[in-house]
């Protein structure tokens, strides 16, 4: 049986400048890594689950989360994640506009691999794509 090496990233982001500026940068630093993306929380747990149009491979998946969305937020989403055999063992990143220790402290809590705020990320997210792409070579996925 040959295992499936390609780290697949779901960006979680209902905000269109956001998640364009997120995936030029992925682009303009060459990670090659497929990307899909969901609005919100809600979508990305029906395409986590197989019950939406758009597929993604179960693993290995590395989940990049916006802490501020409509119908399901973050810390909402990041609940039935991890309330869900099936996919709570997903690698997260939350990435955010919210400094507040508050939120930090909630989605640690909830088992997140990184805390980025977006104003800390650097000019079109190159810091954090570069954290991701480090991530995904060094780390062994399960």
């Amino acid at each position: 049986m040959q295992v499936n090496k390609t780290v697949h990233i779901l960006l979680v982001e209902d905000d269109e400048v956001d998640a364009t500026a997120f995936q030029r940068s992925l682009k303009k630093h060459k990670v090659i890594n497929p990307i899909v993306r969901a609005h919100d929380g809600i979508e990305a747990l029906e395409i986590l689950r197989g019950q939406h149009t758009i597929k993604i491979p179960s693993s290995p998946l590395l989940i990049i989360l916006d802490l501020n969305m409509p119908r399901m937020n973050g810390l909402e989403f990041l609940d039935q994640l991890r309330g869900d055999d099936s996919l709570k063992h997903h690698i997260v990143f939350m990435l955010t506009t919210s400094n507040d220790d508050r939120d930090r402290i909630a989605a640690y809590n909830k088992f997140i691999s990184g805390y980025i705020v977006k104003s800390n990320a650097g000019e079109n997210f190159m810091s954090l794509v570069e954290l991701i792409d480090d991530f995904v070579i060094c780390v062994q996925f399960p």
